[in-house]
């Protein structure tokens, strides 16, 4: 028997706190990054970048929608399997999504934010993988997130070989 088989979905009242609760997990990630890097946009500018960067303006908007579907994907494991390996997993990344902009802009250490990066990602793999198994429109919710930060770790790479 599958995972997502086993358990059943989750409803009523419960089921709403629960998605205002993983809603608000991933805004304090958000909250936690721009605490840490206020003039983000100004020291983004100022870096050298590869030419393939994006402007600055763009990644607001694409984090916004890329932690909107984070948190709905992890809401919607939740009421699959209930807090297990595939939420613990969900709650590894998120902490590390928060601790890369303190490295990265907050304390300019590039390569260390390189990492850090690299770990999200693979931690979002496990994640993703986790998800697969407990019930799968999650874990394709969390593939735009995955090919972002594959793309964010690329920049990250690059900014730090240009700027060291």
């Amino acid at each position: 028997m599958a995972i997502r088989d086993s358990v059943r979905p989750r409803s009523g009242a419960r089921n709403w706190w629960a998605l205002l609760g993983f809603g608000a997990a991933v805004l304090v990630a958000a909250v936690v990054g721009g605490l840490a890097a206020s003039d983000a946009s100004g020291e983004y500018a100022n870096l050298n970048q590869p030419s393939w960067a994006p402007p600055s303006w763009l990644f607001g908007p694409v984090w916004t929608a890329l932690y909107a579907t984070i948190a709905v994907a992890g809401w919607l494991v939740w009421r699959r399997v209930g807090f297990g390996p595939a939420t613990y997993a969900w709650i590894a990344q998120l902490v590390l999504n928060a601790a890369w902009t303190p490295l990265f802009f907050g304390a300019g250490r590039y390569g260390l934010a390189f990492a850090e990066i690299v770990l999200l990602w693979l931690t979002i793999g496990v994640t993703v993988a986790l998800f697969w198994r407990a019930f799968r429109p999650a874990a394709l919710l969390m593939l735009p997130y995955w090919a972002w930060v594959t793309f964010a770790a690329a920049l990250n790479f690059s900014v730090w070989q240009l700027n060291s």
